[in-house]
C-alpha cells in the first residue's frame, strides 16, 4: 500500500506487522504508521492499536560527482567489496 502524505510504501503482512518504507525520519515513520493503521480500519472496519514502532534500518545515498570503475574498485578493496557485473547486465540505473 502507498499513501502521498508522508509519501511511503508499507507492506502488510496477515500477521498484522506493517513494514514502513520511505519515511525520512522516524517521526515522518510514526506519523505513517498511524496512517496505514487508519487505512485499515477504514478497509476492515477494525480498531488497531499501535505498538512497538522501531527503527530497524536507515539508508542514505549520496553522488561523488565522479564517475567510479567499479572493476578498479573491486580489485582495491577486494576483501571489502564484490563486484558482480553479470547480474545487472543490460540494466541502468540513475541517481
Amino acid at each position: 500500500m502507498r499513501i502521498r502524505t508522508p509519501r511511503t510504501t508499507a507492506l502488510i503482512f496477515k500477521s498484522g506487522k506493517l513494514v514502513v518504507c520511505g519515511a525520512h525520519s522516524e517521526e515522518i515513520g510514526q506519523i505513517a504508521c498511524r496512517q496505514y493503521a487508519k487505512a485499515i480500519f477504514k478497509a476492515t472496519g477494525v480498531q488497531s492499536k499501535l505498538s512497538d514502532i522501531q527503527v530497524q534500518n536507515v539508508v542514505g545515498s549520496t553522488k561523488v560527482g565522479f564517475e567510479i570503475s567499479l572493476e578498479s574498485l573491486r580489485l582495491a578493496a577486494g576483501q571489502h567489496c564484490t563486484y558482480e557485473p553479470e547480474i545487472f547486465a543490460g540494466l541502468h540505473f540513475r541517481m
